[in-house]
C-alpha cells in the first residue's frame, strides 16, 4: 500500500500545486498566530479553492473555541479538523459530533509512557496525529522540527483508528522512518521548507520520491 502523504502549513498557492504535483493525499492550513505558517480564514478560504478534488483540505487548529471553529467552518471549505492542543477526548468528541466532519486529533510522543493515554482518543477521533512532543515552553505544539525515537512504535499494536506519523520528517529521513514504524501515513511541514512557513516545492517533491522509493 503506498504510503499517503500530508503536506501541512501551506500558505501560497503555489504551494496547493506542487503540494498536488507531489501526489498529496491531504493539505493542511494552520490557523495558530504563533505559528510562521499561520493563515487568516479569507486566504485559507482562497487557498482551499484552488485544492484539485480528491485531496483533503484540513485545518488545524490549537484549543479553539466553538466560537472560532464555527467562524472558520462558516468561511473556509474544510474536510477535516485537526485538533493539535490540549483539547480532552470529551472535547474531541463534541467537536465531532458538532460539525460533522472527520477529526483528526494530534498527541505529542517523546517516551514510551506517552503512548499510554492514546487509546482513549482512537475511541472518539476519526485519525490519530502521532507527533513530537515539544519542548518545554516552546510556543508552537507541532511544526518545530522535532522528530521522536521511532523504535518506540516498532512492533506495537497499532490503535484502531487510522494513525499518521509526524515530527521532524525530511526527504532524507522519511523512508526510514516508515520501515522503523509501519506508518501508512506522514505528515511534513518543516522539512520541506526553504524557510519557515516557505514551502519548497523542490523538496516536496523529493520528499515524495523519497518515500515512493523506500
Amino acid at each position: 500500500m503506498q504510503t499517503a502523504v500530508k503536506f501541512c502549513g501551506l500558505t501560497r498557492p503555489q504551494d496547493i500545486h506542487a503540494a498536488a504535483e507531489a501526489g498529496a493525499r491531504y493539505v493542511g492550513f494552520v490557523f495558530f498566530p504563533k505559528s510562521p505558517r499561520h493563515v487568516t480564514q479569507e486566504a485559507a478560504r482562497a487557498l482551499a479553492l484552488e485544492v484539485p478534488p480528491g485531496i483533503a483540505k484540513v485545518a488545524l487548529t490549537v484549543d479553539a473555541d466553538d466560537a472560532a471553529l464555527d467562524a472558520l467552518v462558516a468561511e473556509v471549505p474544510l474536510d477535516m479538523l485537526q485538533l493539535h492542543g490540549h483539547e480532552s477526548p470529551e472535547r474531541v468528541a463534541h467537536v465531532r459530533a458538532r460539525y460533522g466532519l472527520p477529526v483528526m486529533k494530534a498527541l505529542g510522543i517523546a517516551t514510551a509512557r506517552d503512548l499510554d493515554h492514546i487509546d482513549a482518543y482512537s475511541e472518539v477521533a476519526d485519525q490519530l496525529l502521532i507527533d513530537a512532543k515539544p519542548p518545554e515552553g516552546a510556543d508552537l505544539p507541532g511544526g518545530n522540527g522535532l522528530s521522536f525515537d521511532w523504535r518506540l512504535l516498532a512492533g506495537r499494536k497499532y490503535w484502531t483508528r487510522p494513525w499518521m506519523l509526524a515530527g521532524g520528517l525530511t526527504p532524507d529521513n522519511v523512508a526510514e522512518a516508515v520501515r522503523l514504524t509501519g506508518a501508512r501515513q506522514v505528515d511534513v511541514s518543516s522539512g520541506v521548507e526553504s524557510a519557515p512557513g516557505i514551502k519548497d516545492a523542490g523538496r516536496m517533491a523529493e520528499f515524495a520520491r523519497a518515500l515512493a522509493a523506500g
